[in-house]
């Protein structure tokens, strides 16, 4: 007997099994008949807009993980809010500019850049950019992503270069935009500047050294001690450094000692760090001859260990006792702090290490080697002339390109700035008025911000938008006057931004266009691009702002935990700028993806699995299902 004859079973038209993998593209394809995204919107229409604004991925690879977690909370909300009555309008975007897409296509495509031709390149890094949103797009829509998809935003569309031209000439006409010669992060395996959200810190080996600089000139201070025998004791990380040394700084209220080691030489030093600095000396005893404040020493000259010129003592509040010697290693062509303390005393910038880390002729018989390879050459020099005091073998945290994974440096160089400090009160204020989920998030940008720099703007690359500025051929000045930013942005629009590289100054700019300065009516172009933090922190204006079916500002941003110091961030400095106001109402973050062992995903460590994978075999729903 059956059994199953003598039940009374309902009867259903679903299949025994789901079978996603085959039967989701059909529901798709019914959904894409049906026109889903706009039935949703004419079901709410002219009920209360909600609006989630699309943070934009890089279009330089296939979809992983990330963007699987990310686009899905973002499906899950809007049709949440349609499903509560809302007209939700979802258009996603793309990042199209920058390093990440450069630094693809020259590995993927094995191209010269180098021996291309500007146009030549941008067309190719387009088209490039161009394919992969096509992938991207295809994936997203494979996992059920509800969105405008025929009319995404992408940074390089010339209406959101336009834009984003726009938004830089208010930027500057309200004061924010500046041109300086500054410390900043520099990859020389890249040749170009770096923005803090651009760094990746990493446990790198390195030795550490104590340097003796020989007493030149006490002042007529130190007049009872033998000079021949008398040094100011240095520490640093990055022995490459040493040739840009030009100061000594000191803290002027602590207490510095002129401490004398058995082998009669006397090293000046914090008097709280005598005992650790001679120990690592190899010092087991030691008398302290006197003592003095830091600010007794201001302005003494000392010899550099081997560079034939001097170094000047100057006086810092930020020396600490905590590590080192009390006497500060000053480079201001490598380092924030030193730059400041050398420009308050006068002194002239020295950079001796060109954009592909190579030492100059300034360094003398260093010139031509890497900063890596000058650390063991130096390091021996020192030793064979007697003013290594020690050295250590340390691993300590160092700061790494995001997109190469090399060792960065810190370098002067003339760059374009944002000036974060004119704005800082204001933004901090601005994220008392946003509604952060977690809670927790609105203490974590307060305190960005309030620690961040000035935000460097350029870069030295080729595939972005080109900063808008004009200089003078004769004198140099700067042309940036709201005329010739409205002939670039309107330009951008018609033609796109690689007409920057096709046209002449003379071309863009209006008619009878003078130097103010010296009457010249003959111009030349930046040739620096626009930081692509800058790009996508300007989506707000360029995308919100201008589609009459958005507003301004946003209800939701939502992105991972690491968008405080980048897309949040970025986004909130260019609208305070702009407009003085948050670019948002709320956001929302997310963690990460990671493995079975705690680690995030990532194709360099291996452990990654594709959507496409998920998806092919288990459904999309599968995949939503788990997020």
């Amino acid at each position: 007997m059956e059994y199953k004859k003598t039940l009374n079973m309902p009867k259903s038209g679903f299949p025994m099994r789901a079978g996603l993998p085959a039967r989701e593209p059909e529901m798709l394809k019914h959904w894409e008949e049906l026109d889903l995204y706009n039935e949703l919107l004419k079901k709410n229409e002219g009920k209360p807009l909600f609006s989630l604004h699309d943070g934009p991925p890089f279009s330089n690879g296939a979809l992983h993980m990330g963007h699987a977690l990310n686009k899905s909370l973002k499906d899950f909300i809007t049709r949440m809010y349609a499903m509560r009555g809302y007209y939700t309008p979802y258009i996603p975007g793309w990042d199209n500019h920058g390093m990440p897409i450069e630094s693809a296509i020259i590995k993927q495509n094995k191209l010269n850049h180098k021996a291309m031709s500007v146009s030549e390149f941008r067309s190719a890094c387009h088209e490039f950019a161009d394919h992969y949103i096509d992938v991207q797009r295809d994936g997203f829509k494979r996992m059920g992503v509800v969105g405008d998809w025929e009319h995404p935003y992408k940074t390089m569309d010339p209406g959101f270069e336009a834009q984003e031209v726009r938004v830089f000439g208010r930027m500057y006409q309200n004061g924010h935009i500046y041109k300086g010669l500054k410390p900043v992060y520099w990859c020389p395996h890249d040749e170009t500047a770096l923005a803090e959200a651009e760094i990746e810190y990493k446990d790198d080996p390195c030795t550490t050294v104590y340097v003796k600089f020989p007493m030149h000139d006490d002042q007529g201070k130190l007049g009872h001690l033998d000079h021949s025998k008398l040094y100011f004791v240095i520490w640093t990380t990055t022995v490459w450094t040493l040739p840009g040394n030009l100061a000594i700084a000191l803290h002027p209220d602590e207490s510095y000692a002129v401490v004398k080691a058995p082998n009669g030489e006397m090293y000046i030093m914090a008097e709280a760090l005598v005992e650790k600095v001679m120990k690592i000396g190899g010092f087991d005893s030691y008398e302290i001859v006197e003592t003095h404040p830091g600010s007794f020493f201001e302005n003494m000259l000392a010899d550099h260990p081997f560079l034939p010129k001097t170094s000047r003592l100057v006086l810092a509040d930020y020396v600490t006792m905590d590590s080192g010697t009390g006497c500060v290693h000053t480079a201001p062509g490598f380092g924030a702090d030193d730059y400041v303390t050398c420009k308050r005393y006068g002194m002239d910038m020295v950079v001796p290490v060109d954009d592909q880390g190579k030492h100059t002729a300034y360094a003398g018989k260093y010139e031509g080697m890497t900063t890596d390879a000058s650390n063991p050459v130096i390091l021996q020099d020192m030793k064979d002339n007697g003013t290594l005091f020690a050295s250590e073998d340390i691993v300590h945290s160092y700061p790494h390109c995001w997109r190469c994974k090399q060792p960065i440096i810190f370098r002067a160089t003339p760059q374009w700035f944002c000036s974060v400090d004119a704005i800082k009160d204001q933004a901090i204020e601005a994220i008392k008025g946003v509604k952060w989920i977690p809670g927790w998030g609105e203490d974590r940008i307060s305190s960005m911000v309030r620690d961040r720099n000035d935000w460097c703007i350029s870069r030295q690359r080729r595939w972005g938008v080109p900063i808008p500025i004009f200089y003078c051929k004769d004198c140099g000045e700067p042309l940036i006057e709201k005329d010739a930013m409205h002939a670039v942005s309107e330009l951008f629009r018609a033609e796109g931004s690689d007409a920057w590289y096709i046209k002449e100054a003379e071309e863009i700019l209006p008619a009878g266009t003078k130097c103010k300065k010296c009457g010249c009516t003959s111009f030349t172009k930046e040739r620096d691009i626009m930081d692509v933090w800058f790009d996508s922190g300007v989506t707000h204006a360029a995308v919100c702002d201008t589609r009459d079916y958005l507003h301004w500002p946003a209800d939701l941003y939502l992105e991972g935990a690491d968008q405080y110091r980048g897309w949040f961030q970025s986004s909130l400095l260019t609208s305070i700028a702009w407009r003085g106001k948050a670019p948002y109402k709320a956001v929302v973050t997310h963690g990460w993806v990671v493995d079975g062992q705690g680690r995030k995903m990532s194709k360099s460590l291996g452990n990654g699995i594709l959507p496409q994978e998920i998806v092919d075999k288990y459904g999309a729903d599968i995949l939503r299902l788990w997020v």
